[in-house]
C-alpha cells in the first residue's frame, strides 16, 4: 500500500502585471492584465511506507507548493492525490490527525512564551492522552537533548535549540507522515547533524515516512535512499540519489596546488575551470582525458599536489536542471 499517490497533480496560480506610476495605477483599476503561473504540472507518483524521500529543485520549481498540496494547506487545479487514504485537501480530521509539517522557514512555536507552552497546546489540539503526551515528550526531549530549554522563552533560544523544540512539537502526536520543508535551514554544522540523526532515528524506531526539500545536500545523502528531482513545475527524476551520479560518470574533478602562480589561460584548455586563485586550481574535465592531462599537467607545471574526485552530487543535480528530462 502507497501512504502517498499522486497523480497528474498540477496547480496554477493567477497573478497580475502591473507597471510603476500612479498612471498606471489608474489604468489597472479598469483594465489589469492577468498572467498564469504554473508552479506544479502533471506531477505524477507513489511513496510507500517508511519510506525517506528528498524531494529536491532549484527555487521556484514547485516543491512547497507541492508539499501544501499533500498536507492540504492548497487545493490543486487539477489531478488527484490520496495520502493515508484520504483527500488532502478535504481537510479530514482523521487525516490531519495522521501528519505534521515542518518548515524551516515558518514557526509555529509562541516567541514569548517557553516551548513547553505550545507543545503543550498541541497535546490539546490532538487530544493525546497525559501519561502518552508525558511519555512523547521525554523521549523527543531527551533524544533531541534539550530538556533544560523545555522552560525557556522560545525568543531566548538559539536558532538550533527552536529548530529542535519545532520538531517535538510536529511529532508530539506521533504522527505516520513527516513532510519536511528545508528542516536545517540557517542552522551551523553541529545543529545540522544533530537534526539529521534524529530524523534518521525517528525514521527508523518508528518507521514514519519523510518527504524532506533541502538545498543541504548532507541532509539528503544521509537520510534519502530515494529522490524526486523537480525543475519548473515537473519530475525530471525518481530514483535512488546515487545513480544520478552514474548518468554523468563521464565527468571527474581533478583538485591542484602549485608551488608557483598559474594563469587560468593556461589551464582553461584542459578542462573547465571550476575554481582557480593561482596557487589552487580545481578543473572538470572527461574521464577518457585523465590520463593525458594529468600527465601534461605534472610535467608542466609546479605541481606540488593533486588529487581526482567524482562529480559532486549537488552538479550532477544542477547538470540534471539542464538536461530537458531523464527517463
Amino acid at each position: 500500500m502507497d501512504f502517498i499517490r499522486v497523480r497528474e497533480l498540477h496547480k496554477s496560480f493567477i497573478y497580475y502585471r502591473k507597471e510603476a506610476g500612479l498612471k498606471n495605477s489608474l489604468k489597472n483599476l479598469f483594465a489589469r492584465k492577468s498572467l498564469v503561473k504554473e508552479a506544479v504540472k502533471s506531477v505524477s507518483f507513489d511513496i510507500g511506507p517508511g519510506e525517506c524521500v528528498g524531494f529536491l529543485g532549484p527555487n521556484g520549481a514547485g516543491k512547497t507548493t507541492t508539499l501544501k498540496m499533500l498536507s492540504g494547506i492548497l487545493y490543486p487545479t487539477g489531478g488527484e492525490a490520496e495520502v493515508l487514504g484520504y483527500i488532502p485537501w478535504e481537510r479530514k480530521n482523521a487525516f490531519k490527525r495522521q501528519f505534521s509539517i515542518v518548515m524551516g522557514q515558518k514557526n509555529q512555536l509562541w516567541w514569548d512564551l517557553p516551548a513547553s507552552d505550545s507543545i503543550y497546546l498541541n497535546k490539546c489540539i490532538y487530544e493525546i492522552e497525559d501519561a502518552a503526551y508525558s511519555r512523547s515528550l521525554s523521549e523527543l526531549s531527551e533524544m533531541l537533548d534539550v530538556q533544560e530549554l523545555l522552560n525557556v522563552q522560545v525568543r531566548r533560544l538559539s536558532l538550533g535549540e527552536r529548530m529542535k523544540m519545532e520538531l517535538i512539537a510536529a511529532l508530539i502526536h506521533r504522527p505516520k507522515l513527516l513532510y519536511l520543508d528545508e528542516p536545517t535551514i540557517g542552522l551551523d554544522f553541529p545543529s545540522q547533524k544533530k537534526v539529521r540523526e534524529f530524523l534518521k532515528f525517528y525514521n527508523e524506531q518508528f518507521g514514519a515516512t519523510i518527504m524532506l526539500t533541502s538545498h543541504y545536500m548532507k541532509d539528503v545523502e544521509d537520510l534519502c535512499r530515494r529522490t524526486i528531482i523537480i525543475n519548473e513545475g515537473s519530475i525530471l527524476y525518481d530514483g535512488e540519489l546515487q545513480k544520478i551520479h552514474t548518468m554523468f560518470g563521464e565527468q571527474k574533478v581533478m583538485r591542484l596546488q602549485f608551488s608557483e602562480p598559474v594563469a587560468d589561460q593556461l589551464l582553461s584548455k584542459f578542462g573547465r575551470i571550476v575554481s582557480s586563485d593561482g596557487y589552487h586550481a580545481v578543473l572538470e574535465l572527461p574521464k577518457h582525458r585523465l590520463k593525458e592531462v594529468s600527465r601534461i599537467l605534472l610535467d608542466t607545471f609546479p605541481v606540488i599536489d593533486w588529487t581526482l574526485e567524482d562529480v559532486p552530487i549537488e552538479e550532477s543535480i544542477s547538470m540534471l536542471y539542464r538536461k530537458e528530462s531523464v527517463g
